[in-house]
């Protein structure tokens, strides 16, 4: 629960620091002394938007910080501890607005962005404005309050999980339907390159491969006349070849070599080369017999070379590269084959990710159904006593599949039957203002009642209530009070009687400034407060008399 409200320099307030206790505390002040200053400034610690109009005038910042008793609040806990900000059993936001607007916003001492501050909050406290109940005409908030009341979060989260998986699917095939005719065309142009690639089989290394046999032999008759020229001189001459004058070389050698062994290296060195220039002579040989011009194959090499360049010519490449090109077509031809039986099954699975949404919502549905009947039935049972004695209230949900959307296939209506022998019609067509403040007030009663979030504040939520419904009210909101934390802003002295604990909020006028100041009042003061609601500023004995009996004590 929250245990201190510290604020500085916020709107009028100057310094404020209020401590707080559990059960019902009312929060009472002349009209426009700011009883709900402290609220607004509440609410920044819980991650509304900052704007440099906050900050009191002639002041650089206003500072606000809020410490929270987290001992019954595992939620809260639990929060902290996944996002590591966790102290004990103690919880301090603080909020920082400077002049220019700029904000900084803190958990336990740790700075954070304020989107934090409103994530852990909703596990803090649970805020009701005055202009609540006019939120009670919209459909989507009717759906709501039932959400809220039957606190199944799963089922919703379930629900939206499944909605979402369809529609992706659903998009998804929409998608494919715009792309098949183009599709259809790319997959056709593939099949017919992988096809001709795939006849003409052009294997890795294979083009140079034809490359140099057709240029040898283009020069068959040139490399036959040179190798035979080139034999003739290394050994096959008869009277002068290489051979023999290196036999003579090494003859000679051998012999000057028992004169001085320093020719020794020589000696060797013409040794090698003539047994080189025998295995070179002798390969010549053997190459000269294999070059024989084959014209056959000459044809089918021009032919395969012709058809490589055509090829690579048609797909923009060189000859080298088309068994890579052949490889990536046929990926390319592969995916979208994929992507074709995709689209197929695309139906079925749609089908499957519907009939799967289908059951979470009428899940969800039927929990929905439970809650608002229990739901109607209770605010049926508080309205009257808040002088609707014979009014009636009923939550309509009707399911049907044309209403699908991430929420479910439900609608709800609130029906409302404010006098007897009157059929049950929409709340907006019927109910007056003070009717929908009352039954906007049981509402948010009973669905704060089922949440028991630890804090609830009630910015003047009796706004159009008065007489013996106030007192009802205020008996309503003491009852809450025994189960949580609830903060009441109001101007009615019968719900103000009721609270546990009562603040007073004034307004002062100093030179040219105006200070609005909180202080929790003793029981003198509280009657004297209550006399003051009651009679105005000229308090009597007969107000004071009054003002006791609205004063609950138990």
């Amino acid at each position: 629960m929250l245990t201190q409200l510290s604020v500085q320099n916020f709107a009028i307030v100057r310094f404020l620091e209020l401590d707080l206790h559990q059960g019902m505390t009312t929060i009472t002040g002349e009209t426009g002394a700011g009883k709900s200053i402290a609220i607004d400034a509440l609410g920044l610690c819980l991650g509304n938007r900052a704007e440099a109009s906050v900050v009191r005038q002639g002041a650089d910042k206003a500072e606000i910080s809020a410490q929270f008793d987290l001992s019954n609040n595992q939620g809260a806990q639990l929060w902290l501890q996944q996002n590591e900000l966790l102290s004990d059993d103690e919880c301090i936001l603080r909020r920082v607005v400077t002049k220019e607007g700029r904000s900084k916003a803190y958990i336990n001492g740790t700075a954070v962005p304020a989107a934090q501050l409103k994530s852990l909050g909703q596990y803090l406290v649970s805020i009701h404005g005055q202009h609540a109940h006019q939120l009670l005409l919209k459909p989507s908030q009717q759906l709501s309050i039932v959400d809220q009341y039957a606190a199944h979060p799963q089922l919703i989260k379930d629900v939206k999980q499944a909605y979402q998986a369809w529609k992706s699917l659903c998009n998804e095939k929409e998608l494919a339907v715009q792309q098949q005719n183009e599709l259809a065309a790319q997959r056709q142009l593939l099949e017919y390159q992988v096809k001709e690639l795939d006849e003409f089989a052009l294997q890795p290394g294979e083009y140079q491969s034809i490359e140099q046999q057709h240029q040898c032999l283009s020069h068959s008759t040139e490399l036959q006349q040179s190798s035979y020229q080139l034999t003739q001189l290394l050994g096959h001459d008869e009277h002068v070849n290489v051979l023999d004058m290196l036999g003579q070389a090494c003859k000679t050698t051998s012999q000057l070599l028992e004169l001085d062994p320093k020719l020794d290296a020589i000696n060797n060195l013409l040794h090698e080369a003539q047994i080189q220039v025998e295995e070179a002579t002798q390969q010549l040989d053997s190459y000269s017999e294999q070059l024989d011009y084959d014209p056959e194959l000459f044809a089918e090499l021009e032919e395969r070379l012709s058809q490589a360049l055509e090829l690579a010519r048609k797909h923009q490449t060189n000859p080298e590269q088309l068994p890579d090109l052949h490889q990536s077509l046929q990926q390319q031809l592969e995916q979208l084959s994929q992507q074709t039986a995709r689209f197929e099954h695309l139906a079925e699975d749609i089908d499957k990710a519907w009939q799967h949404y289908l059951a979470k919502a009428n899940k969800l549905s039927k929990s929905r159904e439970r809650a608002a009947n229990s739901l109607s039935k209770q605010i049926t049972k508080e309205i009257h006593k808040l002088s609707m004695a014979k009014a009636q209230c009923e939550f309509a949900l009707q399911s049907d599949e044309q209403f699908t959307n991430a929420n479910g296939i439900d609608r709800i209506e609130l029906l409302v039957r404010t006098n007897p022998g009157q059929p049950m019609q929409a709340i907006e067509k019927v109910a007056s203002g003070g009717e929908l403040s009352r039954i906007g007030l049981a509402i948010q009663v009973i669905c704060s009642a089922s949440i028991l979030t630890p804090t609830l504040i009630f910015d003047e939520v009796d706004v159009g209530i008065s007489g013996p419904t106030a007192a009802v009210v205020g008996g309503m909101l003491r009852q809450l009070g025994k189960q949580c934390q609830v903060l009441c802003v109001t101007h009615l002295p019968q719900v103000a009687g009721h609270g546990h604990q009562q603040m007073l909020v004034s307004k002062q006028q100093k030179k040219n400034e105006t200070i609005t100041n909180m202080h929790a009042l003793n029981a003198d003061q509280r009657l004297e407060e209550l006399a003051r609601l009651l009679a105005g500023d000229a308090i009597t004995a007969s107000a004071l008399a009054n003002a006791q009996e609205l004063l609950i004590q138990d």
